[in-house]
């Protein structure tokens, strides 16, 4: 059977198609001549992944991301991978997306678990993002960044506080301080050399009493062995004796004066008996009467006769006090 020019033209263009076809798929990670499992993962964001970036295990490149679109309206992103139909894991296997470099984009790897159902082809695995070189320098140069921008501001306020405090008539004012300073140094320096003077006179008044000194500081040696007798003295007194001598002197008057207070004793009743205060008085006033009565009839008393006439016969007083 002879075959035409338009079907050899045919078939030509059939196994083009067929080999455009198996090199597209194939330059996009997907082997038409392998039976790969297909999976997937949700995502908030897969900024940096893309179409074609190799899905790995252990290292080890397994697969690739055959498509990356959203699932829904809240912008929930599905990517698809595609994986090599020989190694198994579970569906507890996380889809984890890192790496992200300057010159590099993110890779997709998958973290197996092998306790649990095994995942087949169109199961989804739990999505997991690491963050990559640009988010860590992004997390760790943000707060720096705010700090410096803290800083300048804070640098611009000072800037234009001293601005507004260093004026012409405050800079003639520090000059003067300056000056003045100056002055004051130079003085110090003056009152320096004063004082080494004084301090020579010193030298020399010290050394031309040293003698003196000596004696001095000797008198003071003998003062303070002296004093140290003196106190070793006073040390061997029994304190403790003469205070128990002194406490019993003060017990004793403390008693003298209660009894003097209960009206115990003869001084007791005089201070507290008001019959022994009245006999008291009344004798007192019966000693008066009797001193008044001999200073005016002292015959009563004293008798005197040259002839030897006897006295009358004596009569008793009133007493006046009863």
């Amino acid at each position: 059977m002879k075959i035409t020019k338009e079907v050899k033209t045919a078939l030509l263009a059939i196994v083009a198609i067929a080999l455009l076809i198996f090199g597209y798929s194939f330059l996009k990670g997907n082997n038409l001549l392998k039976s790969d499992r297909t999976f997937y993962a949700t995502y908030n964001e897969v900024e940096g992944l893309a179409k074609s970036s190799a899905v790995t295990i252990n290292g080890i490149k397994v697969g690739s991301v055959t498509d990356i679109s959203f699932l829904n309206k809240k912008g929930r992103v599905l990517v698809t991978m595609s994986i090599e139909d020989d190694f198994e894991f579970t569906t507890e296997s996380v889809a984890r997306i890192y790496g992200g470099s300057l010159i590099g984009g993110k890779t997709m790897a998958i973290i197996p678990h092998y306790n649990g159902d095994r995942a087949k082809s169109g199961d989804t695995l739990v999505g997991d993002i690491e963050e990559g070189l640009l988010e860590l320098v992004n997390d760790r140069l943000t707060p720096l960044q705010k700090k410096v921008e803290s800083a300048i501001v804070s640098a611009d306020s000072l800037l234009f506080a001293i601005n507004d405090v260093l004026d012409k008539e405050t800079r003639d004012n520090l000059k003067k301080t300056f000056a003045n300073l100056n002055t004051t140094v130079e003085s110090f320096n003056g009152v320096a050399d004063n004082a080494n003077n004084v301090l020579g006179n010193v030298n020399n008044i010290l050394g031309n009493n040293e003698q003196k000194l000596n004696r001095t500081f000797t008198n003071l040696d003998e003062i303070s062995g002296n004093f140290n007798k003196f106190s070793d003295s006073i040390a061997k007194i029994d304190l403790n004796k003469m205070v128990a001598d002194f406490e019993g002197v003060i017990a004793d008057f403390q008693k003298i004066s209660n009894d003097l207070n209960d009206g115990k004793g003869t001084a007791g009743k005089l201070l507290k008996d008001d019959k022994v205060y009245d006999n008291m008085d009344r004798a007192t006033k019966q000693l008066e009467e009797l001193l008044q009565d001999i200073k005016l009839n002292p015959k009563r008393y004293v008798h005197f006769s040259v002839f030897g006439k006897n006295a009358g016969k004596y009569k008793e007083p009133k007493d006046s006090l009863k």
